[in-house]
């Protein structure tokens, strides 16, 4: 910028240098302890995610079926299945939402849903 801009401006050589060689602001105390806790929160929502992982991978061992549902279930909506001997005979599918439902091992559409299951496992692995 020429001197004569500068006094165009109404600004002296004084006044624009001043204005190039000041500090810049130091952050607060409070931004920081504000932005540090913001960071400490992403941290612990992505740690949660990662540590629970998806649908699929999640054990269905923890779950046990003592009451048995009676409905027909939409197979399209059943992604997994693991049978269960104790406290009662059943199957317990699980749904594309993770929703564990069990159900009587004796009944017709239970075995179609267990072997289109089994299907859909084995035309994945090929």
């Amino acid at each position: 910028m020429t001197i004569y801009k500068l006094r165009e401006r109404g600004l002296t050589i004084d006044t624009f240098f001043s204005a190039l060689t000041k500090k810049p602001p130091k952050l607060s105390a409070m931004k920081l302890h504000a932005a540090a806790i913001l960071v400490l929160f992403w941290l612990g929502i992505f740690a949660v995610h990662t540590v629970k992982g998806s649908i699929g991978s999640q054990s269905m061992q923890k779950y046990r079926c003592v009451n048995l549902s009676t409905r027909q279930l939409n197979i399209q909506t059943l992604v997994n299945y693991e049978k269960q001997q104790s406290p009662v005979n059943a199957i317990m599918f699980i749904t594309t939402k993770g929703i564990k439902i069990c159900v009587s091992p004796n009944q017709k559409w239970v075995k179609a849903a267990m072997k289109k299951i089994d299907e859909k496992r084995t035309t994945r692995g090929k």
